[in-house]
């Protein structure tokens, strides 16, 4: 199992990553459980969210102790946050989301039909440009 933690604050997209990641995976034909733990939901408080993947189905539900891969949205890398801004993203999530998928070997047609089907059609064009940036 693959399993994925994501640090952000409200507003920044880390739940958002994390059900894209899961429902790319289950595109592939994989099965995944993503899920958001945050406390006040609010704009700016902190949040984890976690993305669980594998070849069979998941049963364990619980939080991630020791993840196999850990994204900070707060802090992003320095290439990240300066292409964010060229692409005019307002966060780093996609981006993010698009270089861990390649380090997995999840090809970006998965996470363009995730984007398809989680989020608003106004917004969907924009983020598989920040896939295409960062697949290749």
């Amino acid at each position: 199992m693959i399993q994925v933690l994501w640090k952000g604050r409200g507003g920044q997209g880390a739940f958002t990553a994390a059900r894209l990641l899961g429902a790319a995976w289950v595109n592939k034909g994989g099965y995944a459980l993503a899920f958001p733990s945050f406390g006040p939901e609010r704009r700016g408080a902190p949040v984890k969210a976690f993305t669980k993947l594998d070849d069979k189905p998941i049963v364990d539900r619980s939080e991630i102790e020791k993840p196999d891969y850990t994204l900070d949205l707060i802090r992003p890398p320095d290439d990240m946050a300066a292409l964010a801004e060229r692409l005019e993203l307002p966060a780093v999530n996609t981006l993010l989301l698009g270089r861990l998928a390649a380090e997995l070997g999840l090809e970006a047609e998965y996470l363009e039909r995730a984007i398809d089907q989680v989020m608003p059609e106004k917004i969907r064009e924009r983020n598989k440009d920040a896939i295409k940036a960062v697949a290749g």
